[in-house]
């Protein structure tokens, strides 16, 4: 039977359907089917999209932003983010000090603070959590964040092998010291950084060793955190479920009663979801409706300044990319203009700096440029006229968000100078895999601070960095990096990150292309939302309402 024909029988059932929303209180059948997004304002649960599936949710090991959104909402650190300013405020420590000198921190852990199984979150919690960072058989990408630490680089590194040396004590149950091996105002921002939070290793431990990198603690069913929410669900490309957590110290602020978080396959899906009443928040938008959604619908599109760079890392250990010529020419190669104003649309900025503009205090040097016929001329003195002899050049990307449109504008600018260049896309976890093994010459890649500091930015290149990938080092830039940490003048410190990040832009080991700009779509009914240039948002001061 076609879709076009019926039995008597279903004809007669649509017909007394009719009837009965004619003459009748309209039954449940006849009425308009409820939207996620309606029956979720109705009962407080959050749908927010993200930009692709999960990776894990350990906090001392994830680095993406999809997992980090997810575990802001399962686990609390020290301090936590206002809503509206995203100025440190009191999290698990409800009060601190400092020493004269900025070096010995005290900070006073909540008597009320709890993990979700009930136990206390002590003290002893947070320095068992750093020294487990600080492990290298975890293989931490952010390990090098809490090398502020008194000793930490050093007990990383295995020069020191005692960890009570390391700047990081358990005074008693509710106070915990941390001693800095430099002064670092930015400190209390550092500390809302999921590396920093604690972790329940007892837990951990009954699933494997605390350092066991495929331990699965953080499956539904065995994990504990002490955040404003607890884990329910987390089936792999349909929806991560977390619940109102009833033993989180701060619970009568909670309003939502649970987020729903779906990975988005394309950003093109995750709007056609919102249009279909099934998310309240997206985690991005195709470039080609930015501009119908500012015409027609204002009220939903969100765009705010953010501090992310987007940029291509290069494998300086692969042939032809080891050569500082030809990353340059390939830099000068990218019309960044051209990207931000007839492809993204979304206010970004092309990247003249690898560090956006907008940190107090700090001013980068913007030298990067479009330039073709240097590009050409460059390659040329590398040895590779016209292209002529350069290895192949891939593009690897994730297939989430706009990377294709951009990957596939960029690939015709390099092949205007003659450079064969394909695009491969994969799916985010792969491709953080072939990052870590250095199996790629170019790949996608973007960073958002994890402080309001350049250094969040410029410590990623360091030659220890966990987060390098590139395979390029740099002695003079480590140098310069590591006299700004100990530089107690302002203006010596900005004049030292800005030597730092003259060598990296000299040299190229990354292209940067642009600075982003935040582009989603928010539901009316979403409050609590504010624009944060760090683009973290609690969730405990999120709500719905019509």
């Amino acid at each position: 039977m076609s879709d076009k024909q019926a039995t008597p029988a279903s004809a007669l059932n649509r017909i007394i359907c009719v009837c009965l929303c004619l003459f009748v209180a309209i039954p449940s059948g006849c009425k308009k089917r409820e939207t996620d997004v309606e029956r979720g304002i109705r009962e407080q649960v959050l749908h927010r999209g993200l930009s692709a599936d999960l990776a894990g949710l350990d906090p001392h090991r994830e680095t993406g932003l999809p997992e980090i959104n997810v575990i802001s909402a399962l686990f609390e650190g020290l301090v936590g983010e206002h809503p509206e300013t995203g100025a440190p405020v009191p999290g698990v420590a409800e009060r601190w000090e400092t020493s004269a000198d900025g070096l010995i921190w005290t900070f006073h852990l909540r008597a009320n603070a709890k993990w979700s199984n009930g136990a206390p979150v002590t003290a002893r919690d947070f320095v068992g959590s750093i020294q487990r960072v600080l492990s290298r058989p975890l293989g931490a990408d952010n390990a090098a964040m809490l090398f502020v630490l008194a000793n930490a680089e050093s007990w990383y590194q295995g020069g020191l092998t005692d960890f009570t040396h390391v700047g990081a004590l358990a005074v008693d149950d509710h106070t915990l010291r941390l001693t800095l091996a430099h002064p670092a105002p930015f400190l209390l921002s550092l500390l809302s950084h999921p590396v920093w939070y604690p972790v329940p290793l007892p837990v951990i431990e009954q699933h494997g060793g605390v350092t066991q990198r495929d331990n699965r603690w953080t499956d539904p069913a065995h994990l504990v955190g002490n955040g404003p929410f607890v884990l329910k669900a987390n089936r792999r490309g349909e929806v991560i479920i977390v619940d109102k957590s009833p033993t989180y110290w701060d619970a009568a602020t909670v309003r939502l009663a649970a987020i729903h978080f779906h990975p988005a396959a394309d950003v093109d899906g995750e709007e056609r979801a919102f249009r279909a009443g099934q998310l309240h928040l997206t985690e991005a938008l195709p470039v080609a409706k930015v501009d119908s959604y500012r015409r027609d619908h204002p009220d939903v599109l969100r765009i705010s300044p953010f501090l992310d760079t987007y940029f291509y890392r290069l494998n300086t250990t692969r042939p032809g990319l080891d050569k500082t010529l030809v990353r340059r020419a390939l830099s000068l190669a990218i019309d960044r203009r051209a990207l931000t104003e007839k492809i993204t649309r979304g206010g970004q900025q092309p990247a003249a700096s690898f560090t956006p503009a907008g940190i107090t205090g700090y001013t980068p040097p913007a030298t990067l440029r479009h330039d073709p016929a240097e590009a050409a001329r460059l390659l040329a003195e590398a040895g590779y006229p016209g292209g002529a002899g350069l290895p192949p050049v891939e593009i690897m990307i994730n297939s989430s968000g706009n990377h294709r449109i951009i990957a596939e504008a960029v690939q015709q600018m390099w092949r205007q100078l003659g450079v064969t260049v394909a695009v491969n896309n994969m799916e985010q976890s792969s491709l953080f895999a072939k990052r870590r093994a250095l199996d790629y010459s170019v790949l996608r890649s973007e960073w958002v601070a994890d402080f309001a500091d350049p250094k969040s930015f410029l410590d990623v290149f360091r030659g220890g960095s966990n987060n390098n990938h590139t395979g390029w080092n740099n002695l003079a830039y480590d140098a310069a990096l590591h006299a700004a940490d100990r530089s107690a003048d302002p203006v010596a410190r900005e004049q030292l990150l800005r030597q730092a990040e003259t060598i990296l832009l000299e040299e190229l080991p990354v292209i940067p292309i642009y600075h982003f700009t935040t582009v989603r779509l928010v539901h009316p009914s979403v409050r609590g939302w504010h624009p944060l240039p760090l683009d973290r948002h609690p969730y405990k001061h999120v709500w719905l309402e019509h």
